[in-house]
């Protein structure tokens, strides 16, 4: 509830119940009353239809403005989001230049509300408010696990209440398309349904689709007229729905369905042929309809992870390349996002991509969405692109936000929402003209992994709740008031019926991340035979004897990862007695990381002449789908100088070996 003060004072923002965190309070002396009966209201100057809709769905009741205990008033300028909220003895008033502002006016006031319901009153203040970026996004990806209508719709509702603006709808990948597209039958017949309910299981067993809908088939897909439906609903909540249409990549399912549009090679094709002029023909009459549909500034185009094998066997693709003067696939892929650029802004609409659509050079009024770090979207700003900040290691809400052991499936990783919050999306060295083009940020859920529609909401909320504040609040963290707030906001949306993550109770990160080790080992020299990834340095040659063990996900600098087998040596300095060996590894099964089938130990007093003393083996199944950390440790009686270690590499192909510290005692 609302902190009252003895007199007129500016406090910080912070003091509030309202999340995200405004940009100024003012609170005054005494208290506004909620009436016994409820809110009436009345709005000025706008009489806005579809505000009034909102508040009686509130349960708020229009009334003259005279006798309105809350009256808004509305300006004509349509993009602006700011308001001033007055609360004062006898009445409530919010001003706003636009009707977004209006609403973010009324969701703030609705807060309060909540807050003092338990005493029926709140404390009388001025807010002026407005946000800090333009662009506040969270994504959807409907491919994967398809989500239904009125899903969406309740998570508008509460992008709405959160003050975020853009609903990114990942409508097409690989495992399945999402979308009525009239000159395209086949797209949803069959592109839009597997044998298979579960992402992983249908990747695992051949990738395949089939006829839908019917009995054995999953999937399913939007009529244009559910789309138009999300649409008039999220745009009354002042919210806009972008739809990703993906290419050249992610395209598995379009050739599945029309295999006419992929390379022609021997071999699996998975993604568009960019030498076929028939691809572009499937492209831009693709586009033409999503953009009749969805009347958003914004298409976004993917452009992301594209398997480029194919390209340079395809004949198409050479002659393409010859054709057009293009040195290598990089730029191939870059002319054909050039190309629907060039298509998208003829028809009015602006273009977006993932950052990898800045490899062999950029199209020239892309805005590019960086999610690779921060890297790719400080290139775009520095050549003048507009970009929206995603980066993974904050804004990708698939991890998991606790101790997995604790928590449902997941891709791997560990983002609490506390390492969310602390995202910065301006970063120190960025200049004034690259800050310019920064438009905001957005959280991503993929859902390969998250099956179900309250899983979903278990992922989101609260991460959500930083991605929301990072947009709309002033610079500034303070994460003990921000997580009081999504407490409060946590209780609000439960009792709405959202499955949110139980942040009251959170384990919090791994404990023995905490710790620091000491043993023989420690600030001993190591040396690779095999070298670690470049990837995953960690602290690079120090990192497995500085007593530092890791946390939840190997992306913490604290794992040190191997792409093959393992095999390194440490040098203790001199002879020693050595009583136990051990090493702690990751297996993290949706991030392809696994436990070594098995870990050697051996031991030389000469560096040269080793003798085995230890050999574990795995005894885990590589399926097992949650975060694990499994001990390879032996006791042994000798005495040696170096310690060999040698871990071999699961079978499973692609696997990652993980290791935080070797253990000498």
């Amino acid at each position: 509830m609302l902190a009252l003060a003895l007199s007129p004072c500016l406090v910080n923002a912070a003091d509030v119940d309202i999340l995200p965190r405004p940009a100024s309070v003012e609170i005054q002396k005494g208290v506004f009353r909620i009436p016994a009966g409820g809110l009436t209201f009345a709005i000025k100057n706008n009489a806005c239809p579809e505000l009034q809709e909102l508040l009686q769905g509130y349960g708020w009741k229009p009334e003259q403005w005279k006798k309105a205990n809350v009256r808004i008033t509305i300006g004509d300028d349509a993009a602006a989001e700011n308001y001033v909220l007055t609360v004062g003895s006898k009445n409530v008033t919010v001003e706003a230049p636009g009707r977004g502002g209006a609403l973010y006016g009324a969701q703030t006031l609705r807060q309060m509300l909540e807050a003092g319901s338990a005493s029926g009153e709140i404390a009388q203040c001025r807010i002026s408010d407005s946000p800090r970026f333009p662009y506040r996004g969270l994504h959807f990806d409907v491919s994967r696990n398809f989500r239904s209508l009125d899903f969406l719709k309740k998570q508008v509702d509460a992008m709405a209440e959160l003050k975020l603006n853009r609903m990114h709808l990942h409508l097409t990948d690989g495992a399945g398309w999402r979308m009525e597209i009239d000159s395209y039958p086949r797209l949803t017949s069959y592109a839009a349904w597997r044998p298979q309910a579960r992402w992983t299981d249908w990747a695992k067993e051949g990738a395949s689709y089939c006829d839908g809908p019917g009995a054995g088939a999953y999937g399913g897909y939007y009529t244009k007229e559910q789309m138009r439906e999300l649409i008039d609903y999220a745009a009354k909540r002042n919210i806009t729905v972008i739809p990703e249409i993906e290419m050249p990549g992610h395209s598995h399912e379009v050739v599945a369905a029309y295999p006419e549009l992929g390379c022609e090679i021997d071999g699996p094709v998975e993604d568009f042929c960019p030498g076929k002029e028939a691809t572009y023909e499937f492209l831009t009459r693709v586009l033409d309809e999503v953009i009749e549909v969805f009347p958003s500034e914004y298409i976004h185009i993917g452009g992301d992870e594209a398997g480029k094998a194919a390209w340079h066997k395809c004949p198409d693709c050479r002659r393409r390349m010859d054709a057009e003067g293009l040195n290598n696939v990089e730029e191939l892929q870059s002319y054909l996002i050039k190309r629907i650029e060039k298509h998208i802004n003829a028809k009015g609409r602006r273009m977006i991509g993932w950052d990898e659509i800045l490899e062999g050079g950029v199209a020239p009024n892309a805005t590019v969405m960086s999610w690779r770090g921060t890297e790719g979207g400080r290139k775009a700003m520095a050549e003048g692109h507009d970009v929206i900040m995603t980066p993974g290691e904050f804004c990708y809400l698939d991890y998991s936000q606790d101790a997995p052991f604790r928590e449902p499936i997941s891709i791997g990783g560990y983002t609490p929402l506390e390492k969310v919050y602390s995202y910065e999306p301006v970063e120190a060295d960025m200049s004034d003209d690259e800050a310019r083009h920064l438009l905001g940020v957005q959280g991503n859920l993929w859902s390969e992994y998250v099956y179900d529609d309250s899983h979903a909401e278990h992922m989101y909320y609260p991460r959500a709740f930083a991605i929301a504040e990072i947009g709309w609040s002033p610079r500034g963290k303070d994460y003990a008031d921000f997580r009081r707030r999504a407490l409060t906001m946590n209780r609000h949306l439960a009792d709405k019926g959202y499955a949110v993550f139980d942040l009251a109770n959170e384990y919090g990160e791994r404990r023995e991340k905490a710790d620091t080790l000491t043993h023989l080992a420690v600030g001993c020299p190591v040396s690779y035979t095999v070298m670690y990834n470049s990837k995953y340095p960690a602290a690079g040659n120090t990192t497995l004897t500085d007593g530092l063990q890791g946390g939840w996900t190997y992306g913490d600098r604290r794992w040190q990862g191997w792409s093959e087998d393992m095999d390194l040596t440490i040098d203790l300095g001199a002879v020693k007695p050595i009583h136990y060996i051990g090493a702690s590894f990751m297996h993290s099964e949706g991030a392809w990381v696994h436990l070594p089938e098995q870990v050697t130990y051996s031991v030389s007093e000469n560096g040269t002449d080793f003798t085995e003393v230890a050999t574990i083996y795995n005894d885990v199944d590589p399926t097992f789908s949650k975060i694990m950390m499994k001990n390879y440790g032996a006791p042994v009686n000798v005495d040696a100088r170096y310690v060999r270690v040698q871990a071999r590499q699961n079978p499973r192909p692609g696997a990652w070996i993980f290791t935080d510290e070797i253990v000498v005692n």
